[in-house]
């Protein structure tokens, strides 16, 4: 799982936190304490189930890319067509 984190100094310590999650966040001495404080907090949530990878699938006009690849009905109505276009060429 991949979360983008915001890590920037706080009152002469370093805040970490998930970008949109306000109640993720660490507060430590270095950048690489809040980081992993952060991180522990992300494990726990995970192992609890309260986050989860979705994958969103794509939609629009991208969400039919390669959809009919294998379709051989697709492949008679190519070859249809190329038929077509080779007899209308001049020889």
């Amino acid at each position: 799982m991949t979360v983008t984190v915001v890590v920037r100094p706080s009152g002469g310590q370093y805040s970490a936190s998930v970008v949109g999650m306000s109640t993720l966040e660490a507060v430590r001495p270095t950048r690489d304490e809040a980081i992993a404080a952060l991180e522990s907090q992300l494990a726990v949530k995970v192992e609890a189930g309260e986050l989860i990878d979705i994958e969103i699938g794509k939609r629009g006009i991208s969400g039919l890319a390669g959809k009919f690849c294998d379709d051989p009905v697709l492949r008679d109505i190519c070859t249809e067509i190329y038929q077509t276009r080779d007899a209308d060429r001049p020889q």
